[in-house]
């Protein structure tokens, strides 16, 4: 078949490439509005967001041993509730990770070099040219240089928890007190709902699942392997990253690891913070442009975008118009937009694709099921609940984003049964 993708992956190389879009600038950016909204309170949030993400992952896990095809929850969503809700599911994933593909690569280009905004900018382009040009040369490579990027970002972070330790600045007192911040039960949720943006990349595993080895037994493995080291990572910088700086000084700051090391003494390690968060960065940039393309080319495959995205590549096998067309776009961003409310923008619209998945993974029969359907109402009110608790902002524009989005489908639906 001249239009289908090739199964190249095994269960190690869907692990790193969940990992690649987990552990990205979230580990080392979100923190910080994190303790902004919830103080100390921040590790319940970690919790709630760890709860939530199993919950999907779940879900993710099971419907894509089911359907083992390019598109995760927009296809999850069209064969188990309709056409429609398929179509929000997916529209919901590609605005919300445009937006991340954008807010890695400026967030690389700002730990990676000094200078004015538009050196960054520039810097932040070349990444985003330069990676969708990996992934367009096939997706062998993009498991190889996942895998690189992935031992990199790991490698710092275990630096940087080893430093903190021993640094002797780690201090219980700097999480003694009040524990909630200003936000009390609120904050925790908004929390969570901002720390569940640096969790959401195991969907990329089930977005591949075209070119997944023996789908039924690959993905329900390397989702949650991948999800549980992550919330493993996840917790130890929080941890040690609380005791060293406490809430107050990770709410000031942009850059909450190199903060908590300047205030643990232990500042020889901030190359290793700077270096991990441009490659980790990088990984997820990566990924994330890996899992968006394959997700559009099941949107086109089905004239919910159009047709001429749905294009494979006859030699390297990938999405090529889809890829080449969402370098274009997140350059455009990269160049044009602050992102600064990306992280609530994105966790909006993934939030509502999860709510979908959830939904989806509920109404499969008995012979599809691998965990209870009790997993997947927690995850559906979970992932409802988080999205009205995001900074308004970023919930109105998501939710206007993604109105338009359902209405201009409306529109070309009439317009086509009118000719």
């Amino acid at each position: 078949m001249n239009g289908s993708l090739a199964r190249r992956l095994g269960t190690g190389d869907a692990v790193v490439i969940g990992l690649g879009s987990m552990i990205g600038a979230g580990v080392f950016a979100a923190f910080g509005p994190a303790a902004a909204a919830a103080g100390s309170g921040l590790l319940i949030g970690l919790g709630l967001a760890a709860g939530v993400a199993y919950c999907n992952a779940v879900a993710s896990a099971q419907l894509a041993a089911q359907y083992p095809t390019s598109g995760g929850t927009y296809v999850y969503g069209r064969e188990r509730l309709g056409e429609w809700w398929g179509f929000t599911a997916g529209w919901g994933f590609v605005i919300g990770k445009t937006a991340s593909c954008a807010a890695m690569a400026l967030t690389f280009a700002s730990y990676a070099v000094a200078g004015s905004l538009w050196v960054q900018r520039a810097v932040a382009l070349a990444g985003v040219v330069v990676l969708t040009a990996v992934n367009y040369h096939g997706i062998t490579r993009t498991a190889r240089l996942t895998r690189v990027l992935v031992a990199v970002s790991i490698l710092a972070l275990v630096v940087i928890v080893v430093a903190l330790a021993v640094s002797g600045g780690a201090r219980t007192a700097n999480v003694s007190g009040l524990p909630f911040g200003r936000g009390g039960v609120y904050g925790i949720a908004q929390s969570a709902g901002l720390l569940f943006f640096a969790f959401a990349g195991y969907a990329r595993i089930a977005t591949l699942g075209e070119e997944v080895r023996a789908p039924e037994r690959t993905i329900p493995r390397a989702i949650p392997i991948a999800l549980g080291i992550t919330v493993a990572i996840y917790a130890a910088v929080g941890v040690s990253v609380l005791l060293a700086a406490g809430p107050r000084v990770l709410a000031a700051t942009r850059a909450p690891v190199v903060a908590a090391l300047a205030q643990a003494g232990a500042d020889w390690a901030s190359p290793v913070a700077r270096v991990g968060a441009a490659v980790a960065s990088l990984g997820a940039l990566l990924a994330l442009i890996a899992g968006i393309g394959r997700t559009t080319l099941a949107m086109a495959r089905e004239r919910d975008l159009p047709g001429w995205l749905a294009s494979v590549h006859p030699l390297h096998r990938v999405p090529d118009h889809a890829e080449v067309a969402l370098g274009i776009a997140v350059s455009v961003l990269v160049l044009t937009t602050d992102l600064r409310g990306a992280i609530g923008f994105s966790s909006f619209g993934v939030l509502a694709y999860y709510a979908i998945a959830n939904a989806s993974a509920f109404t499969q029969t008995a012979e599809h099921r691998r965990w209870p359907r009790a997993l997947n109402v927690a995850g559906l009110v979970a992932c409802v609940a988080l999205m009205a608790t995001l900074p308004w902002r970023s919930a109105a524009a998501g939710a206007a984003v993604l109105a338009a989005g359902l209405g201009g489908r409306l529109v070309l639906r009439r317009s086509s049964r009118s000719l």
